[in-house]
């Protein structure tokens, strides 16, 4: 009996070991994939500071993820955040496609800006698709094992909560209007699942579409206009040239920037 319990407990040990050598793993995978096909998918900066792997919870948090703007917009930024919880099926990492039971997004502060016709988040979805596009009329299937991009994701839940929205605006003379609206929150489930799994490419351009919709959402765009008008209505009446001025921009590039999502 001592026997068959020792044998027990050498198992016991064995297999929670090979759990926390593999749960160990996640955070070096999480951030080279992040830090090298993130770049890639959004012809942006795109990186992560650290991950951190909690064993008992089974959950990976990256700290300080970082989405730079696209070339000819001012802000260094299109999103910062500091905490994304990743909550991957362990069983799936070395399977394809890897099960991710949860992906949450807290607080996401996103910087949304206009240039012309287009805007920031607009430019990025576009790389996005075209991305997208790519990796499935990509047909090499040694690059795709070598590169590591023949692995496919299904993801659960995809959740983004207690975000917001800034938009700055030049006024004339250098001086700027910056107002801020609340992201309403997002859940997404089973991402990829219907198709058997998709690539990271296309799980960012279902995400980053969502996303996208969210921002320009009558929610988020009515509490910016109201905003950005109140800000020219507060102008000195003195400099009445400048508040003209300053009106005729906002109420131009509010109209182009929310009238359509094409």
């Amino acid at each position: 009996m001592k026997k068959w319990l020792y044998i027990g407990g050498v198992l016991i040990v064995i297999v929670v070991a090979a759990l926390v050598i593999g749960l160990s793993k996640l955070g070096p995978i999480i951030k080279t994939a992040v830090n090298t096909y993130g770049p890639k998918i959004t012809k942006t900066d795109v990186r992560v500071k650290d991950v951190g792997i909690s064993l008992f919870a089974g959950e990976a948090k990256l700290k300080d993820f970082y989405l730079g703007n696209p070339k000819g917009f001012n802000s260094p930024q299109a999103m910062s955040v500091k905490a994304i919880y990743v909550d991957v099926d362990e069983k799936s990492i070395t399977g394809n496609p890897i099960i991710i039971d949860r992906i949450e997004v807290v607080a996401p502060e996103i910087n949304y800006e206009k240039v012309q016709r287009t805007d920031n988040f607009k430019t990025i979805l576009n790389n996005v698709k075209k991305s997208a596009r790519t990796s499935e009329s990509s047909t090499s299937k040694e690059k795709s094992s070598k590169d590591g991009a023949g692995k496919k994701l299904v993801i659960k839940n995809f959740i983004v909560r207690d975000g917001n929205v800034n938009m700055a605006m030049s006024g004339h003379g250098g001086s700027s209007l910056s107002a801020s609206a609340s992201l309403p929150d997002i859940h997404l489930k089973n991402v990829g699942e219907k198709s058997g799994g998709a690539t990271a490419a296309e799980v960012f351009d279902i995400v980053f579409a969502e996303l996208y919709n969210k921002i320009v959402s009558p929610a988020v765009t009515a509490t910016l206009t109201k905003e950005l008008k109140t800000l020219v209505s507060q102008v000195p009446i003195e400099d009445e040239e400048t508040k003209k001025t300053v009106e005729k921009t906002v109420n131009e590039t509010v109209k182009g920037l929310f009238g359509s999502k094409n």
